[in-house]
């Protein structure tokens, strides 16, 4: 049991699974609803949820103990994050799940090129094959005749 709760494929599985869900949710909770305003309040949800996880687990630690590139890089994923959201949320608000999701989800295809170009990290022929089906694969279920 231990190891199936340390095996990152299946915090992934899990996280596609609640991501899902989130577009789901949202797309009926912007409905009559401002997207930022919507926002908001799923950000403060969020916010306490991962407050109630880091007491739960007993996880906290010194922000002093956090070193500065550390820091640095929380704030701009926390930057990325937000701009991310209030985004996704405008778009549920404009558009159908079904479309918007698939292309939210190009950040798979984001990430491998972002990897590659500033972290160094290699890709193999059937990654890239892989990142191009992904691709392929986005903008056909979101395409509508």
């Amino acid at each position: 049991m231990k190891s199936l709760l340390t095996s990152w494929p299946l915090w992934a599985l899990l996280s596609a699974g609640f991501a899902a869900l989130t577009a789901i949710f949202a797309k009926v909770g912007v409905e009559n609803v401002n997207s930022d305003f919507a926002t908001f309040v799923r950000t403060i949800v969020i916010l306490l949820a991962a407050g109630m996880m880091v007491y739960i687990t007993g996880s906290w630690q010194e922000p002093s103990s956090v070193s500065s590139r550390s820091w640095l890089f929380l704030v701009l994923s926390g930057l990325a994050t937000g701009a991310s959201w209030i985004c996704y949320f405008r778009a549920l608000k404009l558009g159908d799940a079904a479309q918007v999701a698939p292309i939210d989800k190009l950040s798979v295809v984001f990430v491998a090129v972002f990897a590659v170009l500033f972290l160094g990290e290699r890709l193999t022929l059937p990654n890239w094959l892989g990142v191009i089906m992904i691709a392929g694969g986005a903008v056909l279920i979101a395409y509508r005749a």
